[in-house]
């Protein structure tokens, strides 16, 4: 059954639908709950519940169902995901093949064109991505 996902209003709805998508690996719904979020609420929503499964289920969902119709929005989610608690430490912990999987979101959002973001902020955020 497809997971349905409404904007949250607060961080405790917001982490209830992250435990969901994370713990189906449901990737649409992810999407969903992306672009029904303002990216400036990211920091906020996800308090400090960040953590390496939840940084990478929304990277695969940006990177499959985001990117190829708004990467301006798929950047503003990567820009404000980086200004979340734990951020850092997050990073710091993906293995090899995870951040392949977030360098290839990067990769997409360089041969696209936005008015949201220039390739320069793009290579200024990869290096906040350990990229």
């Amino acid at each position: 059954e497809k997971l349905r996902v409404s904007a949250p209003s607060n961080a405790y709805d917001f982490g209830q639908i992250v435990n969901a998508v994370s713990a189906t690996k449901d990737k649409a719904a992810c999407a969903d709950l992306l672009t029904t979020t303002d990216p400036k609420r990211l920091p906020v929503l996800l308090s400090n519940k960040l953590e390496g499964e939840i940084l990478l289920i929304f990277i695969q969902s940006l990177e499959h169902y985001v990117a190829g119709k708004d990467p301006g929005l798929a950047y503003q989610h990567l820009f404000y995901l980086s200004k979340a608690e734990r951020f850092k430490v997050v990073v710091a912990l993906l293995s090899r093949s995870e951040k392949e999987e977030v360098q290839q979101l990067f990769d997409l959002l360089s041969e696209s064109q936005s008015d949201q973001y220039s390739l320069e902020d793009l290579e200024n955020l990869k290096k906040v991505y350990e990229l």
